[in-house]
């Protein structure tokens, strides 16, 4: 968990502190709001609630917004194929940068799970891969098409199964 977050804090941008600046300013000014309206309980206690309820919620979701935003690329998996004399999926696709940054790496992560018939239990699955594989793609330009090739593998499981796949790219190496 000290990794994650160590990681975490080294691949922040100029972008990420001025967000989570503003995050905190918005919320002290919210409790100062708060304390000068303490003649009227109701709303106080209102803007109390809600500037905590921001200062742990807006964090999460301004950061994925602008990161989808700063850091679009496209990633279209073009054929995936489960070979026969292999315990092994081959899949490949390609990935795109849209951004208006060059990359300095792009983490591809192609996970398999479950498929069930049952709505509950295929919705848990969805969250919960049996199988992943992971590929590092370094140093995509401004508008570049890169193809890629990946195995998921051993790949000894029978049933239904679905196939997900998704990209995560940063500025910072």
């Amino acid at each position: 968990m000290k990794e994650k977050i160590t990681v975490f804090v080294n691949n922040l941008i100029i972008y990420d502190y001025v967000l989570f600046g503003s995050i905190f300013a918005l919320f002290i000014l919210f409790i100062i709001l708060a304390i000068v309206l303490r003649g009227k309980l109701g709303v106080a206690i209102f803007l109390v609630l809600f500037s905590f309820s921001f200062l742990f919620v807006s964090p999460i979701i301004a950061y994925r917004a602008m990161h989808k935003f700063l850091f679009e690329d496209t990633l279209i998996l073009t054929t995936q194929k489960k070979l026969k004399f292999t315990k092994a999926i081959v899949l490949k696709g390609t990935i795109s940068n849209k951004s208006k940054f060059k990359y300095i790496d792009c983490q591809i992560v192609a996970s398999t799970y479950k498929v069930t018939g049952n709505k509950i239990k295929d919705f848990i699955f969805q969250y919960a891969p049996f199988q992943s594989a992971m590929m590092i793609e370094n140093n995509i330009t401004q508008g570049e098409v890169r193809e890629f090739k990946m195995f998921i593998e051993p790949f000894t499981y029978t049933k239904d199964y679905n196939l997900s796949i998704d990209s995560s790219c940063s500025i910072k190496g």
